[in-house]
């Protein structure tokens, strides 16, 4: 099932279940995802599934941050607002690696482009983000791509 199929059935199941964060944070998610298609309607084309998850894994960084500055501001009530809005995005996100899957991944990517060095990090990396879109941070992935090829 496609994700914009189980956005939009999840959505119908909140309706039912009158479960407004999540009625809400699924309502956001079709609005960030509508959003994109309007940019994107000059090529004549809508947010593909890889599209539409790292959109997807964008919101979460962004409430992950939130969360973290309302807990320095002393405001609990509202981290924990963003913490449920992040476990309802994160169901509809692939899966994440483990820390040995992203290991090997990395190894792969490293012995499939022949990388020796950190000129060679930027094939290493496309081929990660081609091949595990929101499944890994790409933020630590890339320190470790960077350490193994230094």
């Amino acid at each position: 099932m496609q994700l914009r199929d189980r956005l939009n059935t999840g959505l119908k199941q909140a309706m039912r279940d009158k479960d407004a964060t999540r009625l809400g944070t699924l309502r956001l998610i079709n609005a960030a995802l509508k959003d994109q298609d309007i940019a994107l309607r000059a090529e004549g084309r809508e947010v593909g599934d890889a599209e539409a998850t790292a959109i997807l894994a964008k919101m979460v960084k962004q409430r992950q941050e939130s969360a973290r500055a309302y807990e320095e501001g002393g405001r609990l009530e509202l981290a924990d607002k963003e913490r449920e809005e992040i476990a309802v995005i994160e169901e509809f996100l692939p899966r994440q690696l483990s820390e040995e899957e992203a290991k090997a991944a990395i190894d792969a990517a490293i012995a499939e482009t022949n990388a020796s060095s950190l000129r060679d990090m930027g094939a290493v990396m496309g081929i990660l983000k081609s091949r595990h879109s929101g499944q890994m941070d790409f933020g630590a992935a890339g320190a470790a791509v960077k350490a193994r090829l230094a």
